[in-house]
């Protein structure tokens, strides 16, 4: 399973190049309630412009929205240390916690992470 990190679900609903070997997987594309926060974040602060809110791009792109424990997907974002970015620690703490993959172009968390653990875009 693949959990999309804010970047990649904003590069998928543009058709951005770096997310064509997603296209290719024969599996379900995760979006967490972290990043449809991050989304608004930047709406609000005039960076980003959606077209609709984030689950109906989720409906309309087949993608499930996720909805992990909250204390469990807290207490697993403290260990999350290497990070000061809280969407990151979030993004990043939901997907060890189902155990799925995180999809992102952030070069710090594909190092921390491994390749095992994220998928470079």
């Amino acid at each position: 399973m693949i959990l999309l990190d804010t970047s990649a679900i904003i590069w998928l609903q543009i058709g951005h190049p770096r997310t064509r070997q997603l296209a290719r997987l024969a599996q379900p594309l995760n979006v967490s309630p972290a990043s449809m926060l991050e989304l608004q974040f930047l709406v609000e602060a005039g960076r980003l412009q959606l077209t609709a809110d984030l689950a109906q791009i989720a409906a309309a792109m087949g993608w499930l929205i996720d909805d992990p424990p909250a204390a469990a997907w807290f207490e697993a974002a403290t260990d999350v240390g290497w990070t000061r970015d809280p969407f990151d620690r979030l993004l990043v703490a939901h997907a060890q916690l189902r155990g799925w993959r995180l999809a992102t172009g952030d070069a710090a968390i594909v190092a921390q992470l491994g390749v095992r653990r994220a998928l470079a875009l």
